[in-house]
């Protein structure tokens, strides 16, 4: 059997949907399709959530676009009286009852409650369309089969459990395709929970691994994996092959191609997997496995942007060194209030920290930090990361920025740089 992952781009339109069809009504064999929420949907729920969490009321504004974008497609893809409108109704008033709600005190936990209902509608649709159109399959709430911890908006699978939960629930003796979403998972109390942003890539890799799939195929709107994001570098190219080491190595670096957690209940179980284009399925695209993990001859350099981030020096105020027991004081504060670090660098004097800049919890971050160090910090920057880099690239990219710091290995060049 096999894993078919579809994202937003792939599903956000009719026209786009009706390509989806397509492509699986020219597969064979067993399927899973996991499906996540169409187009920008994700984007436009979290502005809804935040509005929510304030007590804004253009949270009803919001809802309302969310509607009407789905409503457009269903329009598109269906005809009025089908079953679909009304179990998409049943959705947006399972939405519109949490609006009425007054939010908790805890941002993470009311993201997560919300966030996955763009998965459950553009799996619906889906999977609705795909039987109108003769290809039979079954719609299945991944939330009772991937079971997780409460850690709100990065939870951690259950594996043991959820082992069993999708070998009972995804039975390929009765059923031959599966429709499911992504991102998402629930508590055993059935709280939702979500996996990362971007975890739909994730979620195929998890069944994947559960289904002892033959292979598992991410279908994008790019030719395959590129050495570079086109948004930020020019006259980027296709990798055709990659390790599972080089891919780990650049989703931990913030390439947005795959989830970072995808490779490794891959790797796991040797499972290769296949980053396709939904634009022209005929194409190759790239392959990530075992066979491709080599060490490589002249490879091409990848580039990495990471926007959004934030570098935090911390010092003593007494002028003594930032010593390894200052150090094993400071890093604690950062995993307790869930700030990712995405580099850092240490001197006599300083330790210099880049993160990702937060939703919420910056301020209170430095204050805690200002308890006991020094504090200083430069916002409106971007990590670049170049892996196989050579002088000519390292030119090229960060010649004409301004750089805040500098990191190299034998293989990886980083650069914290003014976001231009």
């Amino acid at each position: 059997m096999r894993v078919f992952k579809f994202g937003g781009a792939s599903v956000k339109d009719a026209p786009a949907v009706k390509n989806l069809a397509s492509i699986v009504s020219a597969s064979e064999g067993n399927i899973v399709i996991v499906v996540s929420a169409m187009g920008k949907t994700t984007n436009a729920f979290e502005e809804l959530i935040r509005y929510y969490f304030k007590k804004d009321e253009r949270k009803w504004e919001q809802f309302s676009q969310i509607k009407s974008y789905h409503n457009n497609i269903l329009n598109g893809l269906f005809t009025e009286g089908d079953a679909i409108f009304s179990e998409t109704g049943y959705l947006y008033q399972k939405i519109e009852e949490r609006l009425h709600r007054l939010p908790s005190l805890d941002f993470d936990f009311e993201y997560d409650q919300l966030i996955g209902f763009g998965e459950l509608i553009s799996t619906k649709i889906v999977s609705a369309y795909l039987n109108k159109a003769g290809i039979c399959n079954k719609w299945m709430d991944i939330r009772f089969y991937l079971k997780t911890d409460d850690k709100w908006r990065e939870a951690n699978i259950d594996w043991e459990l959820s082992d069993k939960l999708v070998k009972e629930g995804f039975n390929f003796d009765t059923e031959r395709l599966f429709v499911t979403q992504g991102f998402i998972g629930a508590t055993i109390s059935d709280l939702t929970t979500s996996l990362g942003r971007e975890g739909s890539d994730y979620t195929a890799a998890i069944l994947g691994n559960i289904l002892h799939a033959e292979r598992v195929e991410v279908w994008k709107d790019v030719p395959g994996i590129l050495n570079a994001d086109p948004r930020y570098f020019k006259n980027p190219v296709k990798v055709d092959e990659m390790s599972y080491r080089e891919a780990v190595e650049l989703t931990f670096f913030g390439a947005k191609v795959i989830h970072p957690k995808t490779i490794k209940p891959l790797q796991n179980s040797s499972i290769p997997l296949y980053v396709r284009s939904f634009i022209d399925p005929t194409s190759g695209g790239t392959t990530i496995g075992p066979e491709q993990d080599r060490e490589y001859i002249n490879p091409v350099p990848v580039f990495v942007m990471k926007e959004k981030q934030v570098l935090i020096t911390i010092s003593k105020p007494d002028f003594s060194f930032m010593d390894e027991e200052s150090i094993a004081r400071v890093f604690p504060v950062f995993s307790e209030m869930g700030m990712k670090i995405n580099l850092f660098q240490l001197s006599a004097l300083n330790l210099s920290i880049s993160i990702d800049v937060p939703e919420h919890g910056i301020i209170e971050l430095i204050e805690k930090l200002s308890e006991e160090y020094e504090i200083r910090y430069n916002d409106n920057l971007s990590l670049i990361t170049i892996r196989h880099y050579t002088p000519k690239a390292i030119e090229k990219e960060i010649g004409h920025r301004r750089v805040y710091v500098e990191q190299r290995t034998r293989s990886i060049a980083r650069f914290l740089v003014k976001r231009e």
